[in-house]
């Protein structure tokens, strides 16, 4: 039996991808959940680069004429959701660990738990890789989702803003690469950017406690952000020379932890400069064109460790904790909220990068 909060409407406004940069606000039934199902009422959802790389008509791999599209036609996009817990049977619940009411943030990915990653415990690497908003599961660019059975939930916390909330997924992300990076209590930690990732990645670097934070970007707006949320120096590439200043810190060595999270092909080379031998890379950002680099700084010349890092995984409960512990200034990060209606006006916001947008957030119920 289905446990209802209240009164759900039959019809709802929901984004549907029609094409590339055919994106279209229609009215569509609210679904009904299955058993096993929940259904929530939107309350945000983030937007950010990958959306707006899918919006583009991106696909998953360069160079390929064949390659699949990042999202299927008829799919509502949007993957940095929450909202509240508004229908599902008491079987739904119970695997959910959460009661009607609640408030949900929900992992992007929906694992499969069938292929050879998600039974080796790497869910966030699924074969598969069904994702919110992107393949097989609509995400929430709409006023109502359903949540399925193997979607990872999260409850947090009702009483802060919903586009603070949505920002949990972002954050997991930052923390992510963050661990990746395996700092220590001696590293001197760059952190290229301080957009909605790099502010993340600052965030959880200056949680572990290393010897230095150094936050780099050329708008000083997000400079000031940055040590609002633990950087211990900022520095604006277009001002001073960061590699010298970073040599002159550390004894002439370089630094030993470089985050990349600009998104920005020359952000790639300044990193693996900036590094020390024997130090430690990782790559989060989206790109919108291929990088070359030269390898021989990588193998011959330092013998760096190069990582990727992709999603949250077992990132999300610090991510929630942070934010609900109140230290953040995100009323500052969530710079721009809009209602469904003007998702192109979002989308936009998120592509001006001269603009003064950082995290920019669809509000369906507004």
């Amino acid at each position: 039996m289905t446990e209802t909060a209240g009164a759900t409407p039959a019809s709802m406004k929901a984004v549907v991808m029609h094409a590339p940069e055919d994106y279209r606000l229609e009215d569509k039934a609210v679904p009904s959940p299955a058993a096993d199902e929940l259904l929530i009422k939107v309350q945000a959802v983030g937007v950010c680069a990958s959306d707006l790389k899918a919006y583009a008509g991106a696909a998953k791999f360069w160079g390929d004429e064949n390659r699949e599209r990042w999202v299927e036609p008829g799919i509502t996009p949007g993957h940095e959701i929450t909202g509240e817990v508004v229908s599902g049977s008491a079987e739904a619940l119970a695997l959910h660990g959460v009661e009607l009411g609640d408030r949900i943030v929900l992992e992007q990915i929906v694992p499969c738990e069938e292929c050879m990653y998600c039974k080796r415990g790497w869910y966030w690497m699924c074969g598969p890789h069904d994702m919110f908003g992107f393949k097989h599961y609509d995400g929430g660019m709409a006023e109502y989702m359903i949540v399925p059975p193997l979607a990872r939930a999260h409850k947090i916390s009702s009483e802060i803003p919903p586009h603070h909330a949505a920002f949990a997924e972002p954050l997991s992300c930052s923390l992510h690469a963050v661990e990746r990076a395996q700092l220590t209590f001696d590293d001197v930690v760059v952190i290229a950017g301080a957009g909605p990732i790099g502010l993340g990645a600052i965030i959880g670097a200056a949680h572990k406690n290393p010897k230095m934070v150094i936050a780099l970007d050329f708008d000083e707006h997000k400079l000031e952000l940055a040590k609002k949320c633990g950087a211990d120096l900022t520095l604006n590439p277009s001002k001073v020379d960061v590699y010298e200043e970073i040599r002159a810190l550390t004894g002439g060595y370089g630094a030993d932890v470089y985050i990349e999270c600009t998104g920005h092909p020359s952000a790639v080379s300044q990193g693996l400069n900036l590094l020390r031998k024997l130090g430690r890379y990782v790559e989060y950002s989206v790109f919108k064109e291929n990088v070359s680099v030269d390898w021989s700084i990588i193998s011959d010349d330092k013998e760096l460790d190069v990582l990727g890092a992709h999603l949250g995984p077992h990132c999300w409960p610090a991510a929630i904790k942070i934010i609900e512990s109140g230290v953040l200034p995100l009323d500052e990060i969530c710079t721009h909220q809009f209602g469904l209606d003007e998702v192109q006006k979002a989308l936009d916001t998120v592509a001006d990068s001269a603009g003064a947008s950082i995290k920019v957030s669809l509000l369906p119920g507004a």
